[in-house]
């Protein structure tokens, strides 16, 4: 058991390190080619932070342990939203300036009211798991159509003046891009291994490490990356990073680890989990969208994000230790 604890540790200490690495080699890598800031916003930053997530729950599936790979996905979800945002909230509170985020906002309440319709017959067979890659595809390829658009906005800006404070030359940009993405996948596994030892050890399913540890674990780059963004007054990455998130989670991560190996989902993902993760994202569309102009997430609504998340994990811990 020591080493288990010790191998999710030193997992996600290193993944964490590794995510920050890629996400930064891959970002002056596509400007240094010429990409577009809101693309690098919108996309390679999206996919940077939500690295960890994939490359977990696609080891988790190939290792056959479906309730990782899924408690990974709406476990950081959730704690995209309640954690993250509250805590930045907290500290300064959130502005929505961009319009793409603002587009996206309903768009990310629609996915995850596909996953909940999917998750109702309690399987994600190889079917749901295309229609969500495909759901993804058709997403990302309209990311790419608006980031070539000559129309400016806040995001794009933000990214734009965050790329020019980067000086790392070219050479060294690709070469933590490709350490990076090899360090994800071998703190992956060293994290999977011992998530699903420690399960074992305490007589607790998959699922609820997968909601728990896992979830923090492979959320910490947007963690990072949000508070640095919002203590420099860049309210609409530190949004962006969730948004982008929890597309990605939602979609690309349950997609890929779907077609890897289709899942049963136990009947506690329905009941509990997804209604968790709706309402959360309901509250971001509501708070965040801005009907009167631009949305704003004050300390008020953070601590209360936060204090959901508390008595969320509260609950998980009562519930299957009490």
């Amino acid at each position: 058991m020591t080493e288990a604890f010790l191998a999710v540790i030193a997992g996600l200490i290193l993944l964490a390190w590794s995510a920050d690495r890629f996400i930064e080699g891959a970002a002056i890598t596509a400007r240094y080619f010429g990409m577009p800031p809101l693309l690098i916003g919108m996309v390679i930053v999206g996919f940077g932070t939500s690295a960890p997530e994939i490359v977990v729950s696609a080891h988790a599936a190939v290792q056959g342990n479906p309730g990782i790979a899924l408690g990974n996905a709406y476990g950081s979800n959730i704690t995209n939203i309640a954690l993250i945002l509250g805590l930045t909230a907290m500290i300064s509170p959130i502005v929505v300036q961009s319009q793409v985020l603002r587009k996206e906002l309903p768009v990310l309440a629609a996915v995850t009211a596909l996953a909940a319709l999917q998750l109702q017959n309690g399987e994600i067979s190889r079917g749901d798991a295309g229609v969500l890659l495909g759901v993804f595809g058709a997403l990302m390829s309209w990311a790419i159509w608006q980031s070539l658009q000559k129309k400016t906005d806040a995001l794009g800006t933000e990214i734009e003046q965050e790329l020019k404070s980067q000086t790392m030359p070219i050479r060294r940009a690709f070469f933590w891009l490709v350490i990076g993405l090899v360090l994800l996948i071998v703190s992956s596994r060293m994290l999977v291994w011992g998530a699903v030892a420690i399960a074992q050890g305490f007589g607790v399913s998959d699922l609820i490490i997968g909601l728990t540890i896992v979830a923090i674990g492979t959320s910490l780059p947007e963690l990072a990356s949000s508070i640095i963004a919002t203590r420099k007054g860049e309210h609409d990455i530190a949004l962006g990073n969730v948004i982008g998130s929890n597309l990605f989670n939602t979609l690309a991560v349950v997609g890929i680890a779907g077609m890897i190996h289709p899942m049963m989902v136990e009947a506690d993902v329905l009941s509990r989990d997804i209604p968790v993760m709706g309402a959360l994202t309901l509250s971001l569309f509501v708070i965040g969208y801005g009907f009167r102009g631009p949305g704003r997430i004050n300390r008020i609504e953070g601590t209360l994000l936060l204090t959901c998340y508390i008595g969320y994990n509260t609950y998980l811990v009562t519930t299957t230790f009490g």
